[in-house]
C-alpha cells in the first residue's frame, strides 16, 4: 500500500474532493483524520473508510480560526505520534459571473482571503510537526483559473494563482527540513459539482450565459480540453494519494495537473 503507516490530516474532509481522497488515503493504508464544520458529511466519510477495513477519526473544525487549527493539529500528532500528509480541500462559496464592472472589491476578495488563509494556517500547523520528524507532504488544491483569462472568475482565478504561488513558495521554505508540498489542480468535477458549494458557484455564470450548470461544463469546459472530457473524483484521490507517496518523493513545489488537457505546461 502506498500510504501504509502514514498519518493524514484532512481539512474539509467531508466535501466531494476531500472525502475521495481521505478513502483512497485510507485505501491505501493511511490513518485518516477528517476536518470539517459539518458533522455529519464528516461521519459519512467516515462510515465509508470504516466499512471498508480502513480507519477515520472526525473533528469539527473551522479551519479559518488559527488557534484551533492549531490545538487540532496538536491533540493529531500527541495522539498518533506525528503527521504525515495534510491536505487542504476546504471549498469556499464565493461569487463568479460576474462581469468586472459589475463585480464588488468585497466579493473579489472574499475567495483570495478566504483560500490564502487557511492554506497558510493549516500548513503552518501542520509542518510544525513534520519539521519535528524530518518528513512530511503538505498538499493543496487550485483551479485552472490560476492560468486561465476570460471572464466572470477573477476573485477565483486570483485566489488558485495565490494558492499555487504558496504552493511554490512554501516548498522553498521547508525542503531542506524534508517536507514536500504539492499543489492539486482539477478541473471542474461533475460529480463534485453536483454535490457540492461548486453548482451554486457555477450558477450564476450559467445563467448569465444562458445555460445550465449541466450546459456549461458541457460545452465551456469539456469541449475546451485535449481529452473532451472532465477528470472524476476517483482520478483526484488516486491522483493525491500518489503524490502523498513515497513513490513521489522527488516531487515538490510544482502543480500536479488533472484538467484533463485544458492547461498545458
Amino acid at each position: 500500500m502506498l500510504l501504509e503507516d502514514k498519518n493524514a490530516v484532512i481539512y474539509g474532509g467531508g466535501g466531494a474532493v476531500g472525502g475521495v481522497v481521505a478513502r483512497a488515503f485510507a485505501r491505501e493504508g493511511a490513518r485518516v483524520f477528517l476536518a470539517g464544520r459539518t458533522l455529519a458529511k464528516l461521519e459519512q466519510v467516515a462510515a465509508d473508510i470504516s466499512a471498508a477495513g480502513g480507519a477515520a477519526e472526525v473533528a469539527l473544525l473551522d479551519a479559518m480560526d488559527e488557534r484551533a487549527v492549531d490545538l487540532h493539529a496538536d491533540a493529531i500528532a500527541a495522539e498518533a505520534g506525528g503527521i504525515d500528509i495534510a491536505l487542504n480541500a476546504l471549498g469556499i462559496a464565493h461569487v463568479q459571473g460576474t462581469p468586472f464592472a459589475e463585480l464588488s472589491f468585497e466579493d473579489y476578495m472574499h475567495p483570495v482571503l478566504a483560500y490564502t488563509r487557511t492554506n497558510f494556517l493549516t500548513a503552518k500547523a501542520a509542518s510544525r510537526h513534520m519539521v519535528g520528524q524530518g518528513s512530511g507532504v503538505i498538499l493543496t488544491l487550485s483551479t485552472p483559473g490560476a492560468r486561465l483569462s476570460g471572464q466572470g472568475f477573477l476573485g477565483n482565478g486570483v485566489a488558485s494563482a495565490g494558492v499555487e504561488a504558496f504552493s511554490r513558495i512554501l516548498a522553498g521554505e521547508l525542503g531542506a527540513s524534508g517536507i514536500r508540498v504539492v499543489c492539486l489542480r482539477p478541473h471542474a468535477i461533475p460529480e463534485a459539482v453536483a454535490t457540492s458549494h461548486t453548482g451554486e458557484v457555477f450558477r450564476g455564470k450559467a445563467e448569465r450565459d444562458g445555460t445550465t450548470v449541466e450546459g456549461l461544463l458541457a460545452e465551456g469546459m469539456r469541449s475546451a480540453t485535449l481529452l473532451k472530457r472532465l477528470p472524476t473524483l476517483a482520478e483526484v484521490g488516486d491522483a493525491a494519494a500518489f503524490v502523498a507517496s513515497d513513490r513521489a518523493g522527488a516531487t515538490t513545489g510544482t502543480v500536479f495537473d488533472l484538467t484533463s488537457g485544458a492547461i498545458v505546461d
